[in-house]
C-alpha cells in the first residue's frame, strides 16, 4: 500500500499565513476525528540528526549482548535502560525487538513513606559507556521531537475548539517524556512475526520516524493497512490522554509492528508526549457540534483507563516490563500489573 493511503501534513503550515495555519487546523480536525494516523513533514527537524541518532543506535544493537546488558532496564526502577528482544510484552505477548528506553534526565526523587507510588518512576537514564555519543545525540532528538509534537498538540486543541494553551497546566514541567530507539530483528531470528503486537499509546500523541525497511500497521474499520517509510516524515498517532481529554471524540489508535522480513532488520525511534505524572486529565468542554459526536472512552476491563496521569503510566509500565516490576515493584504487581 502506497504512502498515500495515510495523509500527509505538512506543519510547517502552522508558521506561516493565518489562511494557511486555518487550513491546516481543519485538515488536522478531520484526520484525527476520522483517521487518527497521519504523516507528518515540515517539521524542521535535522535530517543529519536522524541519520546520526540511526548510525549511533545500530552501533549500540551492534554490541556483544553483555555489553549491552551492562545498562539492562531490569537494573533499574525507573524504567530506563535496555530491553533485549522478547522482554517488553505487548497483551502479555512477547516483542520481539531490542530497545533503549529514556525519558527526562533526572535525579531520582527522595521518597517518603505514603509518597504516590509513580513517584518511583522519575530518576536517571542509563547510558552505554561503549558509545559515549550516543547521550549526547539522544537527548538533542528528545529535544526536538518534544518541539515538534508540543507544536502539534497546540494544533489540536485548536481543532478541538479550545485554547492552544489548553493542555499546558498538565505537560509543563517535569512531564513524562518517553523515547525509544528500536531495532526490530528479522523474522529467521524470532519465534514469530510479533515485532510489538496491537496496542494503543498512553499518552498525548506518538511520533515515529522510520528507516527504510516498513512494518508499522494500523488498525481500520477496514482491516490492517500499512504505513511505509515517507522519507523525512513523521508517522503521527492519537493516544489515550487525547480520548479521555475528548470523552471519546478522539480515539487511541491501535496499531502494531510486524517483524521485518528474513535477513533484514528494522530500526525506529517512537517518542510518546505524555503529561505530568501528578496531573489528573480534564474532561474538554467541546463545541457543542463536536460534542454531539463524542463517542465517550472505550472501556476494556482488561486495560482500565485512569484519569490520573501516574496510575496509567505506572500500570502500563508494570505489564509492559515484568522483570522490572518483579525487581522493583513486588508491593504493585497484584494492585496494577
Amino acid at each position: 500500500m502506497s504512502a498515500s493511503a495515510l495523509p500527509i501534513l505538512d506543519i510547517s503550515q502552522l508558521h506561516r499565513s493565518a489562511a494557511d495555519r486555518s487550513a491546516l487546523i481543519a485538515q488536522i480536525r478531520h484526520v484525527a476525528r476520522h483517521v487518527g494516523f497521519f504523516y507528518v513533514t515540515g517539521h524542521g527537524v535535522s535530517e543529519t540528526l536522524a541519520d546520526d541518532v540511526f548510525r549511533l543506535s545500530k552501533r549500540f544493537f551492534d554490541l556483544p549482548p553483555g555489553e549491552k546488558l551492562k545498562i539492562e532496564m531490569a537494573n533499574s526502577p525507573h524504567f530506563r535502560g535496555y530491553t533485549p528482544p522478547g522482554q517488553e510484552y505487548t497483551k502479555g505477548q512477547p516483542d520481539w525487538r531490542e530497545e533503549i528506553d529514556i525519558g527526562l534526565e533526572l535525579p531520582a526523587l527522595a521518597l517518603r513513606p505514603g509518597d504516590p507510588p509513580w513517584q518511583r518512576l522519575q530518576g536517571p537514564n542509563q547510558w552505554p559507556e561503549a558509545v559515549p555519543e550516543l547521550k549526547d545525540t539522544l537527548l538533542h532528538w528528545q529535544q526536538e521531537v518534544i518541539r515538534v509534537a508540543t507544536d502539534l498538540l497546540k494544533a489540536f486543541a485548536l481543532a478541538l475548539g479550545q485554547p492552544e494553551t489548553v493542555f499546558e497546566p498538565i505537560y509543563t514541567g517535569v512531564s513524562n517524556q518517553l523515547l525509544k530507539t528500536i531495532r526490530y530483528p528479522g523474522r529467521d531470528q524470532i519465534p514469530d512475526d510479533q515485532g510489538c503486537g496491537p496496542h494503543k499509546d498512553g499518552g498525548f500523541i506518538t511520533l515515529v520516524r522510520q528507516d527504510s525497511v516498513g512494518g508499522l500497521q494500523v488498525q481500520t474499520e477496514a482491516g490492517w493497512i500499512d504505513a511505509p517509510p515517507l522519507p523525512g516524515s513523521f508517522v503521527v498517532n492519537i493516544g489515550e490522554l487525547l480520548e479521555l481529554a475528548t470523552d471519546g471524540f478522539l480515539r487511541a489508535n491501535v496499531h502494531r509492528v510486524v517483524a521485518p522480513p528474513a535477513g533484514k532488520d528494522r530500526q525506529s525511534l517512537a517518542f510518546f508526549l505524555g503529561a505530568r505524572p501528578d496531573a489528573v486529565v480534564p474532561r474538554l468542554t467541546l463545541p457543542p457540534d463536536l460534542a454531539a459526536q463524542a463517542r465517550g472512552v472505550e472501556h476494556d476491563p482488561a486495560n482500565p483507563l485512569f484519569r490520573d496521569v501516574g496510575m496509567n503510566i505506572l500500570k502500563s509500565r508494570l505489564r509492559s516490563h515484568p522483570d522490572v516490576a518483579r525487581r522493583h515493584y513486588g508491593d504493585l504487581v497484584a494492585l496494577y500489573g
